[in-house]
């Protein structure tokens, strides 16, 4: 029966040329990082590209802003990235390949006289919120980088038999490939750039990054936890470092983190995103960041445009200094802003719907990416008050002839009446008020992220299919301010969840024409997590697909590789007061036998972030129930699917498995 419907989707898939399939995955690029040239003539950006045998891949290209035409530094299928500048304008450093070497390379700004400087070695260790890998010392002579070296547990750790000491053993969520932390620690390291010599200016057992070498040339500045046992205590740093003798000078003794410093022109000020409060984590904060300044002394520390209730990104200075530029959630978009140096209040700089990605100065000049609901990210430039100029259009051929369906938002009241939740449904294709179409929820992760209207190729996938799609921004969620995302402290699968349950209801009574016999629900990591428990609180859904869902928050909790996620959110360790009781009452797993829901569990086979024995617990206690359900492992995966025929498949699985439990409809 199953196979007779999958035919079925397939067919109707083929029916609708118009809109995106599964595989148009492939096709799709976006603009990530941008920056200016020092003269402002060129700006050097990248492209990642889906179209490789396993993960996206970014490639690193020059733009002359004159005419807008644009050389690459790579060649073929070669990944290249993080470029930066020389001051002298003469010379820019990437991460490429030259030959059969890759690592640290520099150019010449038309792509010539390529050469390699030396290895870049990397880390699989979770480190969160790193930031620049490379700084050019003002007098463009010397190239500070980051790279990595063994630590005092590499040898135990990779042995027969394996032994662990530490307690942050597993490798970042995204990894995907090994089991483990391998141990290796970041330091920074110069090289003089005529000559390709080499020399280590850290060591030790901590990591060092997010660099940015001072106007004058005397003083790194960088990011460090410097706790005397940094595996247990996240608390980031500001330092700076003297090139010429080795010697670190701390900026910040805070309880909260810091992170990616960066020099005003002059070199008097440093500007950095920051949080307040010591309630933080390696994987994630409750606590929205904000832009912070200070003398380059450490002295003299203030928030920077603390008037605005948002989570702030990165900073970054005007070319002349008098501005901070940075990014701010709002409503599930990011906007761009800036704010005076010398203090006052932030104003708007790039507001327009969809959200602001990497972004650079010079003069009256502004280059940007966005991504906006027609588009992923492409590159923009704003002269002064002058309207934005698209200076990319990389998907001008998959789009053409296809339809974006619209994006609309609404907002509701909470089921406490304490919150106005927002919510964004996309239609379907080829849309009528007389017919009744399914609904799909997407639920966020985080909890602490946001959804909005810019362009989300799976919900356009489904749009192409007939179905809505849902995204509902809960109570925990970005982009509503501080007290907002603190709401869902000590509540997991509580009052956010009966967000997204009212949000569906709020949903069916606006669009009388959404079926409420065909309703899915999906999500991954936390959107997994409540997909796993809200199908125990509800018979509304006729099918379900948690992706990298924690089911068992008690022994997800001693699985993760940040074992302090549960700390943060809830106040306390489980093993502290009654808190196991009351995690396990929050487990979708303890209420597993109230599911009727078919369900569809994802999970990347090296999720190192919420263990795949998570999907494993629940794939056997829905057997054990009666409930029909599959189990579905990517191999080569960390948290989240990431390889692009990965991405196909899901997404090609997903609309079976809806159409699968999907009545019939009109």
């Amino acid at each position: 029966m199953h196979r007779i419907l999958f035919a079925l989707a397939a067919c109707a898939a083929l029916a609708l040329p118009s809109g995106f399939q599964p595989a148009d995955f492939l096709k799709l690029r976006s603009v990530g990082v941008v920056q200016f040239s020092p003269d402002g003539a060129r700006l050097a950006y990248s492209i990642t590209r889906n179209d490789s045998n396993r993960r996206p891949f970014g490639q690193l290209w020059i733009m002359t802003v004159a005419d807008g035409k644009s050389i690459g530094l790579s060649s073929g299928d070669e990944p290249s990235g993080n470029p930066e500048w020389s001051p002298d304008g003469k010379w820019i450093s990437y991460s490429g390949r030259l030959g059969d070497k890759s690592g640290l390379m520099i150019a010449r700004p038309d792509g010539s006289d390529k050469k390699y400087l030396g290895p870049l070695e990397s880390t699989n260790a979770p480190l969160p919120g790193t930031g620049k890998t490379t700084a050019w010392s003002p007098d463009s002579k010397q190239i500070a980088y980051v790279s990595a070296t063994p630590g005092p547990e590499t040898a135990d750790a990779s042995g027969d038999p394996i032994v662990i000491t530490r307690y942050l053993y597993k490798p970042d969520a995204a990894e995907g490939n090994s089991h483990f932390n391998d141990n290796k620690r970041l330091h920074i390291f110069v090289v003089d750039v005529a000559s390709g010599k080499s020399r280590q200016l850290t060591n030790g057992a901590h990591y060092e990054h997010s660099i940015h070498w001072s106007p004058e040339g005397k003083e790194i500045a960088y990011i460090s936890n410097r706790a005397q046992d940094d595996d247990q205590y996240f608390n980031y740093d500001l330092f700076t470092l003297d090139p010429a003798t080795g010697e670190s000078r701390q900026l910040t003794a805070t309880e909260s983190a810091e992170y990616h410093p960066h020099y005003s022109p002059d070199g008097k000020s440093i500007i950095y995103p920051a949080t307040r409060r010591g309630l933080t984590d390696r994987e994630t904060t409750m606590e929205d960041t904000h832009v912070w300044v200070m003398d380059s002394n450490g002295k003299n520390r203030r928030e920077v445009g603390k008037e605005l209730d948002a989570r702030q990104g990165d900073p970054e200075f005007s070319s002349d200094g008098r501005w901070i530029y940075f990014t701010a959630q709002e409503r599930g978009e990011v906007h761009l802003y800036r704010a005076p140096a010398s203090g006052g209040n932030p104003e708007a700089v790039v507001k327009e719907r969809g959200s602001v990605g990497s972004f650079s100065v010079h003069g009256d000049l502004l280059a940007y990416t966005m991504s906006t609901p027609a588009d992923q990210a492409e590159l923009y430039l704003k002269s002064g008050g002058g309207p934005a100029r698209q200076l990319t259009d990389l998907n001008r051929d998959l789009l053409a002839g296809k339809t974006v369906e619209p994006v609309e938002a609404f907002r509701f009241i909470s089921n406490d009446n304490k919150w106005t939740v927002e919510a964004f449904l996309t239609y379907p294709a080829d849309f009528r008020a007389d017919k009744k179409y399914p609904l799909i929820v997407n639920i966020h992760g985080g909890p602490h992220g946001q959804q909005g209207p810019a362009f989300n190729f799976k919900n356009q996938v489904y749009a192409a299919h007939g179905w809505a799609t849902i995204m509902i921004n809960y109570r925990g969620s970005t982009g509503y301010g501080q007290a907002f995302t603190d709401a869902v402290f000590a509540d997991q699968n509580g009052n956010e969840g009966m967000d997204v349950l009212y949000g569906v209801n709020a949903a069916l009574r606006r669009y009388t024409w959404i079926d409420q016999n065909r309703l899915g629900i999906e999500g991954t990591s936390y959107g997994g997590q409540l997909s796993a428990w809200l199908i125990t609180q509800t018979h509304m859904f006729k099918a379900a697909i948690p992706t990298a869902a924690i089911t068992n928050i008690i022994s997800y909790n001693y699985m993760t590789y940040y074992n302090q996620y549960e700390a943060m959110e809830w106040g306390a360790y489980p093993h502290q007061g009654n808190l196991m009781d009351i995690l396990w009452e929050r487990s979708a797993l303890k209420h597993v036998a109230n599911v009727a829901t078919p369900t569809m569990m994802v999970h990347g086979e090296n999720d190192p972030d919420v263990p795949i024995a998570e999907a494993e617990q629940y794939y056997i206690a829905l057997k054990d129930v009666g409930v029909e359900t599959v189990m579905v492992r990517y191999p080569r995966e960390g948290h989240g699917v990431r390889e692009s025929h990965h991405n196909v498949d899901f997404i090609d699985r997903s609309i079976r498995w809806y159409e699968a439990h999907f009545p019939k409809g009109n």
